[in-house]
């Protein structure tokens, strides 16, 4: 019996394929959702963090005699204090928990305090004494590739080199369009900084509420570092307030805990605005090399490219992002001869690691300008050129994976197309102007344009990863009605989790109330909210220990209501086979308990080979596309994003309304990419760590979304459904970029798109 069945037997008003509210929704619109930064204990400190304000140098003393004196100050430590493994990673334990001899970025932390005020902590911070010798940083992912450099870590700068090699690589073609594209290093953009409490226990343990993306896996790095058998650290998720993977490496967790053991007291601590751009990874600079040759039809003959990943001072999720990048690098598009090379390298750059797209952006705004590129030389519509070698079921992979579930490119093209233009207004509105109600023009110099792009990311964990969530579901009379608790360790970073294991256990159970337990690591691994996996994969895990659930239920109610046929529950009813009502659950069910606890996992994946990048690396693949339409006031350099169309296929959508936020979201990302985010970094340090002059879209960036979303199930999906969550962020970038492209005349590129590079000043 397939999913899709089993949903239609026991759906419930509020189960799959519904949109109800949220439970956590009024609360954070009123205010009163309790973030992690709202965690409070009556005797806590408060802790903070020393960070080297170089990029690379040698410490060659550190003095922490002032921090100490100073009246309130509870505990002043330095590396000699880590007990356990001085270094941690997600991929590569290659970072120190505290800076030993060397300091190999701006920002990375050096010391620690803990006081009974934060003022009191930061003043005590400014007191330690910390003597470097500044050296020359590595700042040029390209170079640090090529051996150029100080070696800033054992075995040289790169990171990993990932390669596809498929088909004939002497082929020849009549087109030939080449280009170089970069991409800026973007903020995750957060709105809840880091923060976190660790309240000591009185027998050498430790408890940890904290805003996160993985807490097992962060359990895994914090035993390591203090010393500690697992059963001492327990996680608690605190309230997240965003992530989009800035959270999936530490930054408080195991300095807080340190304090915390240290002190016997909770500590408490909170990173500022300009802390939390140096306290987590953001989004891999990136150089790409692409050329691609078509033949005069404009179908794809070969691509060949070389992308360069800037890493930044440590490996977090390089390798990963990496594979991305190369194994996605030819685009949704059909094509025998591919040619990629991708390295991930280290540098003396702020780390760079998780965000949304993870490696698929970056090569997303290189081959699809090239796509663009490609159909101009071919005399071609762009639309069509992209319809013409676009992927379907059945299509081959650079990877030589199989596209064995929908792929309906050329469909998410066509819908676009057809969608009605926005109407240029005669009258002025200084609101739909460039620059709007700051009254820098009336319509003077604006030009408007249109642009298409397509993305595809893959989905759920890949590269053999042992990818699977863990999820307890128990079924009980609960004030004398039918109730269900689920717990799992999956967090709900804001994206809508809770909702949807609330949907999924009111279709398997067909009952309503369902209560979502604290997140936390009493309960086996969720894995990391990254990936657009979670859904899939405790979603998966939340239906199949309901399944397990049922079975016993059914026999219950079998043996009490002498039922020989098939029984259901709708509603809290028992249903018969015909539909008749037998009995309310609440009546049959009596004293019994069932519990039941799955682990559960999607199918297998393989590494790539690493010289021919061939193997069935992914899960699954999501497909994107946007129109934009843009205004650009060519003499200021100024735009406006008129309107940011999307067609999505997402196999099955859980919940309708959190699919269309999904991808409002993810292309507000993308829009922010395009013309505005960008950490600028010189010789390695940040120029703009604040909102002031890091600038994300608001609510009057962001245009009118016509969204068309396409449900084509994935038979290997739990109710056929795709994740949803990463690709509107690849595809929207790009189609904005072209539709400035088209205003403009201009090549632009380079994201994001600044003012000079649209008035050449």
């Amino acid at each position: 019996m397939t999913s899709t069945e089993t949903a239609k037997q026991t759906t419930t008003g509020n189960g799959v394929g519904t949109s109800p509210r949220r439970p956590d929704g009024t609360v954070k619109v009123r205010g009163e959702f309790a973030y992690s930064s709202d965690l409070w204990h009556e005797d806590m400190l408060w802790g903070a963090t020393l960070r080297s304000p170089h990029p690379y140098a040698r410490i060659t003393g550190i003095d922490i005699a002032e921090a100490l004196a100073v009246q309130g100050v509870y505990a002043v430590l330095t590396h000699e204090d880590v007990p356990g493994v001085n270094k941690y990673g997600l991929e590569h334990s290659d970072q120190p928990v505290l800076a030993v001899d060397v300091v190999r970025y701006q920002g990375e932390p050096v010391a620690l305090v803990a006081a009974d005020h934060p003022e009191t902590a930061r003043r005590a911070m400014k007191r330690i004494k910390v003597s470097y010798d500044v050296l020359e940083p590595v700042t040029d992912s390209e170079k640090a590739a090529a051996g150029e450099g100080a070696e800033l870590h054992p075995g040289g700068n790169v990171v990993r080199h990932a390669k596809i090699r498929r088909g004939d690589q002497s082929v020849k073609a009549d087109v030939v369009v080449s280009g170089v594209y970069e991409v800026g290093m973007q903020d995750q953009a957060f709105l809840g900084p880091e923060s976190g409490m660790a309240i000591p226990d009185t027998e050498g343990g430790v408890d940890l509420y904290v805003a996160t993306q993985w807490l097992h896996v962060d359990q895994q790095q914090i035993v390591a570092a203090l010393g500690l058998p697992k059963d001492k650290v327990r996680l608690t998720l605190g309230g997240v307030g965003g992530a989009f993977g800035g959270r999936e490496d530490l930054s408080i967790q195991v300095h807080a805990c340190l304090l915390a053991l240290h002190t016997g007291k909770p500590v408490k601590m909170v990173y500022n605005r300009e802390e939390s751009f140096y306290g987590h990874v953001h989004r891999h600079p990136a150089k790409m090399y692409y050329e691609h040759g078509a033949d005069k039809d404009g179908r794809l003959v070969y691509v060949k490219a070389k992308l360069y990943l800037d890493g930044g001072a440590y490996a977090s999720s390089t390798g990963a992002v990496v594979a991305n990048a190369a194994t996605l690098g030819v685009g949704p598009y059909n094509v025998d001869s591919v040619s990629v090379d991708c390295w991930g390298v280290y540098t003396n750059n702020p780390p760079c690691g998780a965000m949304r797209g993870f490696g698929a952006v970056q090569a997303g705004f290189a081959y699809e300008s090239q796509m663009d590129k490609l159909a101009e030389a071919c005399g071609i519509d762009p639309v069509d050129l992209r319809i013409r070698n676009a992927m379907a079921e059945g299509s081959v992979m650079p990877t030589g994976q199989v596209v064995d579930s929908a792929a309906p490119v050329a469909e998410l093209l066509e819908r676009l197309r057809a969608k009605p233009l926005p109407v240029a207004h005669e009258e002025l509105d200084l609101r739909r102007m460039p620059g709007g109600v700051s009254n820098t023009t009336h319509g003077e110099g604006v030009v408007r344009g249109v642009g298409y792009a397509v993305g595809i990311k893959n989905i759920c964990f890949s590269e053999g990863f042992d990818d699977y969530s863990t999820a307890r579901v128990r079924l009980q009379l609960v004030g004398g009605e039918p109730a269900a608790t689920v717990h799992t360790a999956a967090c709900e970073v804001g994206q809508g989790l809770v909702t949807i294991m609330q949907q999924i256990v009111r279709t398997e159970l067909g009952i309503e109330q369902v209560t979502i337990l604290p997140m936390d690591t009493t309960i086996g691994n969720g894995g990391s909210t990254s990936a657009s996996r979670q859904s899939y994969v405790t979603g998966g895990a939340v239906q199949a220990a309901c399944v397990a659930v049922r079975s016993g239920l059914h026999k219950h109610l079998a043996g009490r209501l002498g039922a020989d046929g098939k029984l259901s529950v709708v509603g809290n009813k028992v249903v018969s086979a015909d539909g008749s009502v037998l009995a309310d659950l609440a009546d049959v069910l009596g004293d019994e308990v069932f519990d039941e606890t799955v682990e559960w996992r999607h199918r297998p994946t393989v590494p790539i080979d690493p010289e021919t990048g061939q193997g069935d690396a992914h899960v699954q693949y999501g497909f994107a596309a946007h129109r934009a339409v843009v205004d650009v006031d060519t003499e200021l350099g100024l735009i406006k994003v008129v309107a940011l169309d999307c067609a999505q296929d997402v196999g099955k959508a859980l919940n309708p309304q959190a699919v269309l936020g999904q991808i409002q979201g993810g292309s507000a990302q993308g829009l922010g990419l395009a013309v505005m985010e960008e950490i600028q970094t010189v010789g390695g340090k940040i120029r703009n760590p604040s909102f002031t002059d890091y600038l994300i879209p608001t609510v009057l960036d962001m245009p009118p979304m016509d969204i068309d979303v396409l449900e084509r199930p994935d038979p290997n999906a739990p109710y056929g459904l795709r994740g949803v969550g990463e690709p509107p962020t690849i595809s929207s970038t790009p189609a904005i970029v072209a539709a400035i492209r088209a205003a403009t005349g201009l090549a632009l590129t380079r994201v994001p798109v600044r003012p000079e590079h649209l008035t050449g000043t």
